[in-house]
């Protein structure tokens, strides 16, 4: 029995190098996925960014309902305190003006159906002036952005009572037994 060392020169092969094709073929998939990693970590990055400015502006939305809810009041308002109403509402649009420039939105709900996507029911009121699941009134505005419902309008919500059913007289019980 032969060891590797005592072998003939003439048995050792020399290994095959993979063509050349075959390193240029891996050489660009890593290229690719070097490029996908980074795409996917710019979107992580943006998305991310916004969704914390997004966190942040719904952090401001409680001063803004409360400047809105102030300033309807103002219209009543005389001497100097229309004019301090002026320049609170002079504040109030350059805070809409930051939301809109960030893409965030208010809608309005009133008349729309209930959609707990955008909405927050914190009310039902069962009536049959109104067609089941229509918003009737909004507490507070819902705010959205592109993408995401930032806050969701709280509003109350019309349903249709459910029918009574009418006792059978127990009269006509006996009857039915009887027969």
């Amino acid at each position: 029995m032969k060891t590797e060392e005592e072998k003939p020169v003439e048995d050792i092969q020399p290994q095959a190098e993979p063509p050349v094709e075959d390193w240029k073929d891996k050489y660009l998939r890593a290229l690719a996925e070097q490029d996908n990693i980074r795409k996917r970590m710019q979107r992580e990055k943006q998305e991310m960014a916004k969704f914390g400015i997004e966190n942040s502006i719904s952090d401001f939305l409680p001063a803004i309902d409360n400047f809105e809810n102030a300033l309807r009041f103002a219209d009543s308002a005389t001497g100097d305190v229309k004019n301090w109403a002026m320049g609170f509402q002079m504040i109030l649009s350059q805070f809409k003006e930051v939301l809109h420039n960030q893409g965030v939105v208010s809608y309005h709900s009133v008349g729309n159906t209930f959609d707990p996507q955008f909405h927050e029911a914190v009310e039902i009121v069962e009536t049959l002036e109104q067609p089941d699941g229509m918003i009737i009134q909004e507490y507070s505005k819902g705010y959205k952005s592109s993408n995401r419902t930032i806050r969701p309008a709280r509003v109350k919500v019309a349903k249709h009572p459910k029918p009574v059913e009418e006792p059978v007289a127990s009269e006509e019980l006996k009857k039915e037994e009887n027969i």
